[in-house]
């Protein structure tokens, strides 16, 4: 739109000074040609973002903890406990617990303030049963996660909530109604209780829940953080991220390059007093220089 002073030139002014048609020509190709080279250097004319500061690493906000506990001694297998039963146990309470710290903040986590389900520098596909890429939301994504995990937790087949093991005319059974710690806490059942077993596949799935969960907790930290802040709710979110990661590690249930995302606040939490976690292989191996690359999974 033009302004009233920026009208054609009148026809005086046309006669007095004739048009330099080489000139003029001459000019818009070197403006076009300026526009095309920044194009190509940074799409839209548009300098990279830069990286947002991780507030979640201020030393004020690592050392929040709801409970000094020693956490290596709560993940260790006790003697008593079937090892599969224990990551069902402690898979289901992790589950529960992210679910609900989420929550805290879903108000937050829309479809327009998160696009996309990224953590850092690491954008997250979902993949639906037939194995297809489906670029989704972040609340979109955490739904998907959620849904998933409650139908394989809630299946029978899959976690037996009562895991039997038949001697002779009686057997001892497990309920995972009850706490994961505790040890000797288990209710028993008597006689004769035809037990289901763990499917062999069992130990991958766990893996798999235990991935996508990693997923949401990164998020929260990364795009939630200062709203989880406000809400005073970082020492629980810190208690249950070194809870979760020390038990993972215990069990090889992540790999570390599927972790790597978060190795900055995993070293600094994990290695502070109370986590009694000295980080592991893939604690400190993030790639430096790489923080303005967006990696896709």
């Amino acid at each position: 739109m033009f302004g009233e002073h920026c009208g054609l030139p009148s026809e005086r002014t046309l006669l007095s000074h004739p048009p330099k048609t080489g000139l003029h020509c001459k000019m818009v190709l070197q403006a076009v040609s300026k526009v095309l080279r920044k194009s190509k250097a940074k799409p839209n004319g548009k300098k990279p973002a830069t990286e947002e500061k991780k507030v979640y690493l201020e030393p004020e906000h690592t050392k929040s903890r709801i409970t000094d506990f020693e956490f290596k001694e709560l993940v260790v297998l006790p003697r008593e406990i079937d090892l599969n039963e224990w990551l069902a146990s402690n898979t289901t309470t992790f589950f529960h617990h992210i679910n609900l710290q989420y929550s805290t903040i879903s108000e937050f986590c829309t479809g327009e303030t998160c696009q996309t389900m990224a953590v850092c520098n690491t954008q997250y596909y979902w993949y639906d049963e037939r194995g297809k890429k489906v670029k989704c939301t972040a609340p979109q994504y955490v739904d998907f996660v959620m849904s998933s995990v409650q139908k394989l937790v809630t299946d029978e087949d899959v976690f037996p909530t009562k895991y039997g093991d038949q001697h002779g005319s009686a057997s001892t059974c497990y309920s995972r109604q009850l706490p994961p710690w505790g040890r000797g806490c288990w209710e028993l059942f008597g006689g004769v209780v035809a037990g289901r077993e763990f499917p062999s596949s069992f130990e991958s799935l766990v893996k798999k829940i235990c991935k996508y969960l990693f997923h949401v907790l990164g998020h929260i930290y990364w795009a939630h953080f200062k709203e989880t802040l406000a809400l005073e709710l970082h020492g629980h979110l810190n208690t249950l991220y070194v809870h979760f990661i020390l038990f993972a590690r215990e069990f090889n249930l992540l790999d570390p390059k599927e972790t790597a995302v978060m190795d900055d606040l995993t070293e600094v939490l994990c290695s502070s007093p109370g986590s009694s976690g000295a980080t592991g292989d893939g604690a400190s191996s993030g790639v430096a220089g790489a923080q303005n690359h967006v990696k896709e999974r």
